[in-house]
C-alpha cells in the first residue's frame, strides 16, 4: 500500500464516507462535504481522490444496480476498509496529541 499519509481533502472525504453510511455516493459525498465542511469540490476533484483513497486501500468500492429514475444508470457506493478506519484513527490521534501539547493556544483562540 503506497502513500498511507492522508491529505486533509481526504480525512474529510473518509469522515462524509463513514457520515453517510449506505448512502456514500459520489453526488451524495459532494452534497455532505458543502454541508459539513462548506467544502463543494469539482466532480473530477471528488473522484481523483476517491480513486487515490481505494489506491491506497482506505476505501471499496462497488456498482449498485440501475434505477429508473436513473435511467437505469448504476451508481457506485463506497465503503470504509479496515485500513481507511485505523488511517483515521491514527490521524486523529496525532491531531489529539499535538492539540493537547498546547492548551494555552486553544485558549488563546477562544475554544475553551
Amino acid at each position: 500500500m503506497k502513500g498511507t499519509n492522508l491529505g486533509e481533502f481526504e480525512e474529510l472525504v473518509l469522515l462524509t464516507v463513514v457520515l453517510l453510511q449506505d448512502e456514500a455516493y459520489i453526488l451524495k459525498i459532494r452534497e455532505e462535504l458543502k454541508a459539513q465542511a462548506n467544502r463543494y469540490p469539482a466532480m473530477g476533484a471528488l473522484h481523483a481522490t476517491l480513486s487515490r483513497l481505494e489506491k491506497k486501500e482506505f476505501l471499496s468500492s462497488d456498482l449498485a444496480g440501475g434505477t429508473a429514475e436513473r435511467g437505469g444508470r448504476r451508481k457506485r457506493g463506497y465503503e470504509l476498509t479496515n485500513a481507511g478506519k485505523q488511517a483515521l484513527r491514527d490521524t486523529h490521534e496525532v491531531r489529539n496529541r499535538m492539540w493537547n501539547q498546547i492548551p494555552d493556544f486553544a485558549l488563546r483562540l477562544n475554544y475553551g
